[in-house]
């Protein structure tokens, strides 16, 4: 049986009726057409679905769409401003750190939550916090300079 639940989107209000077996990651990708979050291993191994709840990198795949009531969800789709990308998304296409993009997602989102705790990461703290996220494609290198450099763009940023 379906019950309304209501939930805030990349800064937007939603009700939507789910199923009590309704993950987060189908809830996004197939009721809310948000498919910038993967599913990959459905088993919380990969990273792929990765969004922020409450700024909180939570791998949406595991999550019931239901516990998610009243919280605050943010998809890579809502990290754009616009056609204005965020810096941290400007400098992974800028370092080359996306090859397939299947993970970039849930890459650049938990990314940006170590950002937000520590604006300035060492290379050791920013391969820690991504561990989570698995790659197939790249040796995990761009990426990490990747997150650099989005740091030094968010300050810069921060300072105009």
């Amino acid at each position: 049986m379906k019950r309304v639940i209501t939930l805030t989107v990349n800064g937007l209000s939603c009700e939507v009726a789910v199923e009590p077996r309704r993950t987060l990651a189908e809830l996004l990708r197939y009721d809310l057409g948000l498919t910038g979050t993967k599913i990959g291993c459905s088993i919380g191994d990969c990273g792929a679905c990765t969004v922020l709840i409450d700024g909180v990198p939570s791998l949406s795949c595991l999550v019931l769409a239901m516990e998610v009531e009243g919280r605050d969800i943010l998809t890579i789709e809502g990290l754009a401003d616009g056609l204005k990308l965020h810096p941290l998304q400007e400098a992974f296409v800028e370092v080359g750190a996306i090859q397939c993009g299947f993970c970039t997602p849930g890459m650049v989102l938990t990314a940006l939550a170590l950002l937000e705790d520590n604006p300035e990461p060492t290379e050791a703290e920013i391969r820690r916090a991504l561990s989570g996220n698995l790659c197939r494609c790249t040796g995990y290198q761009k990426i990490v300079e990747a997150v650099k450099e989005g740091s030094r763009k968010i300050q810069l940023e921060k300072k105009s």
